[in-house]
C-alpha cells in the first residue's frame, strides 16, 4: 500500500458518496471526503442525484427520518444547501448555507429564499424556480444574492431540482470565488479537526493494516506517524489484544459498530488502555474498506479504579485475598462444589502467641511475621485453593474439589508443622504456633456463611485443647458455640438488668488480727441457675468483649463500698479490684474516668488496689511498663495476683514497680515447720520486703497455717479460715465485731 503525507488523503481513499443513507462518525465522514477531495463537478452531481432520488420514507415519522438524513449527509458541505417550500420558503438549510444568509440554521423562521436573491435578478430566479419544478434534471442559474439590504451582493451559481416527494425544492448554492477555493476552505478545516482532535484517530483498512492515525494516536503509542503506517494493527497487541481482535474482526466485517476498553502496547513497552469506538468502512456495493477508530486514552483512570479495587479486595501486608474476596471466593466454591459433588474443606487459622511478639518485638516486626506466615501456609496448598487473611493473625484456606477428607487433614499438618519453625525478624527468631478449625461441605455446612461459622467454631476447641492442633467442626461443638452465645445474650441483659452483684472477703493484718482491706469478687445472680461464680461465666463475657462494660461497673460499684468503709471502718481502708488482661491493656482514658469517678466520691486513688495475674506481666512488656507507670502516676496501687504460678520473677516486681504480692495457695496449702514451703514462704517473703512490697498470703485454710505465716512476717493473708466473701452488708457487720481467731467459728 502506498504511504499517505496528509490525514485527509488517508481519509480520502474510503468510498465515494452513494445515494445510501450513512449514519453517524462514518456518515459525516463520508460527505466531508467527498466535499474535500473528489472531483468538484462529480460532488455536485452527486449532490443533484441525491436531490431527485431522495430515500422512500415511509409515512410515519417522515419528517423526523429527512430531517436525520439531511443532517447526516448534507450539514458539513463545503456549499450552501437548503430545502425550500414551493414559494420558496426556507424550510432546512446546512452549515455554509446559514453561514451565506445570515441565518440562524436551528430556527430560520418563515423566510423566503428569493428575498436574498439581487432585486434585478428577482425573473431569472423565478423562472429558474419553474423550470426546476418541472424537470426530472437539475437545473442550473447564475445570479447575484444578498446577506442583507443595502449590501453589495455575491455572485452564486444555483443547482436546483424538485424533492422526489413532489412536497419541496432543493438547492444548492456554489459562491462563484472558485471551485479551487471552496475546497482549499473544506479541505483545512477537516484538516485542522483530524490534526488538533484531543482523542486519537485510527484508520485501518481492509487488512488490519494502518492507513492513516493523527498525530495525538502516534503520540499516544510513542510512534511517529511515519512508524505507524502501512504497519499491522496487531504489531501494537500482546498476545490477548490478538485473540480478541481475532474474535472481533468478523463482527466488524458484518457492519457492526463497537465500543469498548482495550489495552495496547507502547513503543516503550508500557500499557496503554483506551477505550475504542470504531465504525466499519464500506464502499459503494457493500464491500468491506476497513474501519475508523476514536480512541480515548484511559490508562491513568483505569489504573486508579485497579487501584480501588485492588485496595477493596487484597490486604495491603500479605497480598492475600482480604474478608470480602475470600467471602465472594467462598459463595463461588460452594456453588461448584455442589454443583460437580465433591468435598470443598475450609481451614480456619488463628497464630498462637503473635500477640506477645507483636507486643515485645514492635508491630513492624509483627507485620513481617504475618507476612512471613502468609507465605508459609501458601506453600502448603495448590494453585487452585484460596488463602486469605480475614484480619489480624487469622487467616483462612478454601480447599477444593476434594475426593477424601484426609486431603485437609495433610494440609492441616503441613501447615502447623511450617508455621511451629522460629522466624527469623532481625536478630531474634520468635516462635508462634496456629490453631486451626477445620469443616467441610456439605458434611458440616450447606451454606458459606455455616461453613466458615463451624471452621471458627472448631479453630476455637484446637485453643481450648491446649493450641498448636487442628480439629474437626462437631455437632457437640455447635451447641458449645450455640451455648456461648446464649451466655453472651444473657450476660449483655444481665448489665441492663443490674444481675451483677460484688462479693467481698476480707483481709487480714496478721499483725493486728484486723481486717484492713477486702478483694471484691463478682457474682452474677442469674434468674435460673441462682448465684454464679466468675469461673462460669467470665469466659464468655470475655470472648463476647463484655469485659470492659463489666470491669467498669465491677470498678464504680467497688468504688463507692469503699467510701462508705472508709466513712465506716477507717480512712485507711483500702478494695482490691481484679482486673483481666483485655481491661489492662485497654485506653487510659478508663482509668482517667475512674479516677474522676472516685475523686467525685472523695475518694483517694490509694485506697483502690488493681490486681493483675503473672500473665498480664508477660503480655508484651513494654506496654504494660508504660500502663502501670501510668497507675502510679494516677495513685493507684498495683498488687500481684496468684504469684507462683506463672513464669513471673522477683526481677519483674523490681522493673515493673509492683506495690504488692500476693502469694499463690499452691504456696500455702502444704504449710508445716519442717516443710519445704515454708522455706520457700520465707525466701520470697523476705525478698519481697527487700524490694519494697507488702505481701499478702491467699487460699489459708488453717490456723496453723495463719500462725506460720505470722512468724515468717507475711504483712496480710485471706482465706477461708477466716471468712469466705460476703455481701458487702455482711463483711460491714463482721469487720465491726471483729475476727474470731483462726479456727474459731464465726
Amino acid at each position: 500500500m502506498e504511504k499517505q503525507t496528509s490525514g485527509t488523503e488517508a481519509l480520502g481513499r474510503r468510498q465515494p458518496i452513494s445515494e445510501e443513507r450513512v449514519g453517524g462518525l462514518a456518515g459525516l465522514a463520508r460527505v466531508a471526503e467527498a466535499a474535500a477531495l473528489a472531483p468538484y463537478e462529480a460532488m455536485m452531481a452527486t449532490i443533484g442525484e441525491a436531490a431527485v432520488a431522495a430515500p422512500d420514507f415511509a409515512e410515519a415519522g417522515q419528517a423526523a427520518a429527512e430531517s436525520s438524513y439531511f443532517n447526516d449527509v448534507y450539514l458539513l458541505a463545503p456549499v450552501g444547501y437548503f430545502v425550500l417550500a414551493f414559494d420558496t420558503t426556507i424550510l432546512q438549510m446546512n452549515v455554509v448555507g446559514a453561514d451565506l444568509l445570515g441565518l440562524s440554521r436551528a430556527a430560520p423562521g418563515q423566510v423566503p429564499f428569493r428575498q436574498f436573491v439581487a432585486p434585478r435578478f428577482h425573473d431569472d430566479f423565478d423562472r429558474f424556480v419553474r423550470q426546476a419544478l418541472n424537470s426530472a434534471q437539475p437545473e442550473r442559474c447564475d445570479l447575484q444574492m444578498l446577506r442583507a439590504r443595502n449590501q453589495q451582493g455575491f455572485p452564486v451559481t444555483l443547482r436546483a431540482s424538485a424533492d422526489a416527494s413532489g412536497q419541496a425544492l432543493r438547492v444548492v448554492v456554489e459562491l462563484a470565488e472558485g471551485k479551487t477555493a471552496a475546497l482549499e476552505r473544506s479541505e483545512e478545516r477537516f484538516r485542522r479537526i483530524v490534526h488538533c482532535a484531543e482523542e486519537g484517530i485510527w484508520e485501518i483498512d481492509a487488512s488490519a493494516r494502518t492507513s492513516f492515525v493523527n498525530p495525538k494516536m502516534a503520540h499516544m503509542l510513542g510512534y511517529t506517524i511515519e512508524e505507524m503506517l502501512d504497519q499491522p494493527l496487531v504489531a501494537f497487541m500482546d498476545d490477548e489484544g490478538r485473540a480478541i481482535l481475532e474474535r472481533n474482526i468478523a463482527r466488524r466485517q458484518r457492519g457492526a459498530a463497537e465500543r469498548h476498553e482495550f489495552k495496547f502496547l507502547r513503543k516503550d513497552g508500557a500499557e496503554l488502555w483506551v477505550t475504542l469506538a470504531t465504525n466499519p468502512i464500506f464502499d459503494g456495493d457493500g464491500g468491506y474498506l476497513g474501519a475508523l477508530a476514536l480512541v480515548s486514552d484511559i490508562t491513568a483512570t483505569r489504573a486508579s479504579t485497579e487501584l480501588i479495587w485492588q485496595q477493596a479486595n487484597y490486604d495491603s501486608l500479605t497480598a492475600l485475598p482480604n474478608r470480602h474476596m475470600f467471602q465472594d471466593r467462598l459463595a463461588q466454591e460452594v456453588k461448584k462444589a455442589r454443583r460437580e459433588g465433591v468435598l470443598l474443606g475450609l481451614l480456619f487459622i488463628d497464630l498462637d502467641g503473635f500477640k506477645q511478639v507483636n507486643d515485645s518485638l514492635g508491630h513492624d516486626q509483627g507485620d513481617l511475621l504475618l507476612a512471613e506466615a502468609a507465605r508459609r501456609i501458601g506453600a502448603c496448598v495448590r494453585a487452585s485453593d484460596t488463602v486469605a487473611r480475614l484480619g489480624g493473625d487469622e487467616f483462612t484456606v478454601i480447599l477444593t474439589g476434594l475426593e477424601q477428607i484426609s486431603a485437609v487433614e495433610r494440609i492441616a499438618q503441613a501447615i502447623l508443622a511450617r508455621l511451629e519453625r522460629p522466624f527469623t525478624l532481625g536478630m531474634a527468631q520468635p516462635s508462634v504456633t496456629a490453631s486451626i478449625g477445620i469443616s467441610v461441605f456439605p458434611s458440616d455446612a450447606s451454606s458459606p456463611e455455616a461453613l466458615l461459622r463451624n471452621a471458627d467454631q472448631a479453630m476455637y476447641a484446637s485453643k481450648q485443647g491446649g493450641r498448636n492442633r487442628y480439629s474437626h467442626f462437631t455437632p457437640a461443638l455447635q451447641k458449645a458455640a450455640q451455648a456461648r452465645q446464649q451466655a453472651t445474650v444473657d450476660l449483655r441483659s444481665a448489665l441492663a438488668e443490674l444481675q451483677f452483684e460484688l462479693y467481698y472477703q476480707p483481709i487480714v493484718n496478721l499483725r493486728s488480727g484486723q481486717i484492713e482491706r477486702a478483694e471484691a469478687l463478682l457474682r452474677w445472680r442469674h434468674p435460673q441457675r441462682g448465684l454464679l461464680a466468675p469461673a462460669e461465666f467470665l469466659p464468655c463475657a470475655e470472648s463476647g468483649g463484655l469485659m470492659m462494660e463489666i470491669g467498669d461497673w465491677v470498678f464504680r460499684q467497688a468504688a463507692r463500698q469503699a467510701r462508705l468503709w472508709q466513712d465506716e471502718l477507717g480512712p485507711g481502708f483500702q478494695v482490691g479490684i481484679n482486673q483481666s488482661s483485655a481491661q489492662f491493656r485497654g485506653d487510659t482514658a478508663l482509668y482517667v474516668g475512674w479516677l474522676e469517678h472516685a475523686a467525685a466520691l472523695g475518694l483517694s486513688p490509694r485506697s483502690l488496689i488493681i490486681e493483675i495475674t503473672e500473665g498480664v506481666l508477660l503480655d508484651g512488656a513494654a506496654q504494660v511498663g508504660e500502663r502501670l507507670r501510668e497507675l502510679r502516676e494516677m495513685g493507684l496501687q498495683v498488687a500481684l495476683d496468684n504469684f507462683g504460678t506463672g513464669y513471673s520473677s522477683l526481677a519483674h516486681l523490681k522493673h515493673f514497680g509492683i506495690d504488692l504480692l500476693k502469694l499463690d495457695h499452691s504456696f500455702i496449702q502444704h504449710l508445716a515447720h519442717d516443710s519445704g514451703d515454708l522455706a520457700m514462704c520465707e525466701a520470697l517473703i523476705l525478698m519481697a520486703h527487700k524490694l519494697g512490697l507488702r505481701v499478702v498470703a491467699e487460699g489459708v485454710e488453717t490456723a496453723a497455717q495463719s500462725n506460720l505465716l505470722e512468724l515468717a512476717g507475711c504483712d496480710f493473708a485471706q482465706g477461708y479460715v477466716y471468712a469466705q466473701a460476703m455481701p458487702a452488708q455482711a463483711f460491714s457487720a463482721l469487720a465491726r465485731q471483729g475476727l474470731p481467731r483462726p479456727g474459731q467459728a464465726l
